[in-house]
């Protein structure tokens, strides 16, 4: 394996600007949802998110990204016919900023320096949620699900986050897998068509970050591919983020260690740590996860070795 020295790289967002690659930047989720894979419903309730929140602060998260829809597998997101519209049992507009913007509010009310991602691919919801506060939209459709996404991103100056999704959710589980270079070819234009886009928008090139999407539209195997060759995807010239925490592909390959049933949500950390580390040493600057400590402490380890590099 190459290990990389990774490029320090601005990354604007709406009121300040963080440095990529000087060191791991770690991103802990909070989902404000009954039904995300991972912890559904743990912290719909607004004052148990806002705690779990400023407990994420505590263990060293750099940036929040609150997400108030589910995009697990299998779910409608993307399917609403408009923005805020609310077609085949996807969140509406209303509903999202309902669970939303309280938990915006509230973070910010106790630690106004926090950093927080609206994870969102709705134009109507990022508006509120930079009005209310957010410095990033982290867009897990790339700007391709909702055409004013952009323009509102290019309005507020926030920074974003762009990732490669092949196709909805509630088609992930039909789609054929994929040769390694047509994989990571799709991945690539992908990205690229994402921050043309953006460019389009007048979204600024330093506001953006690009995540390689694990496990949105992309079969088991295919992360592991995606993984190895993920360090290709620095020559389009942005900051990368990895999300890998709790995905199912962990799961999957741990069924021998399981009995040959794929391994719960609580019995991936360790194999997620590994994944993370194996991320950043490919080049990611930001990384993604559920339990913010181990993660600090993995990534102080990969910079470590990356500075000795």
């Amino acid at each position: 394996m190459t290990v990389l020295t990774r490029t320090i790289s601005p990354w604007k967002l709406r009121t300040r600007t963080l440095e990529a690659g000087q060191r791991t930047l770690v991103m802990g989720v909070i989902n404000i949802t009954p039904d995300s894979f991972s912890d559904g419903g743990n912290f719909l309730d607004p004052d148990a998110a806002i705690a779990h929140a400023l407990r994420l602060l505590d263990e060293g998260a750099d940036v929040l990204d609150l997400g108030a829809e589910s995009t697990r597998p299998g779910s409608h997101a993307g399917r609403a016919a408009e923005a805020g519209g609310n077609a085949d049992g996807a969140v509406s507009a209303n509903e999202e900023q309902a669970r939303l913007l309280p938990v915006i509010e509230g973070i910010l009310a106790a630690r106004p320096e926090a950093v927080i991602s609206a994870d969102t691919y709705k134009s109507a919801t990022a508006r509120a949620a930079l009005a209310a506060g957010a410095e990033i939209i982290n867009d897990v459709s790339g700007f391709a699900w909702d055409s004013g996404l952009a323009p509102v991103c290019a309005e507020f100056g926030s920074g974003v986050v762009l990732m490669h999704t092949r196709g909805r959710p509630d088609v992930w589980r039909e789609q054929e897998k994929l040769p390694s270079d047509e994989l990571m070819n799709l991945v690539r234009t992908g990205l690229a068509r994402s921050m043309e886009l953006a460019t389009l928008a007048g979204v600024l090139a330093e506001a953006i970050v690009l995540d390689p999407g694990y496990g949105f539209g992309k079969r088991f195997d295919e992360n592991y591919i995606l993984l190895a060759r993920q360090a290709e995807l620095l020559a389009l010239g942005r900051p990368l983020l990895a999300g890998l925490s709790r995905k199912s592909f962990l799961g999957h390959i741990l069924a021998p260690l399981q009995g040959g049933k794929q391994a719960p949500v609580a019995s991936r950390e360790t194999a997620g740590i590994a994944a993370l580390v194996t991320a950043i040493l490919h080049g990611a600057s930001i990384v993604r996860v559920h339990d913010v400590r181990p993660a600090v402490e993995a990534a102080r380890i990969a910079d470590a070795v990356l500075a000795a590099s």
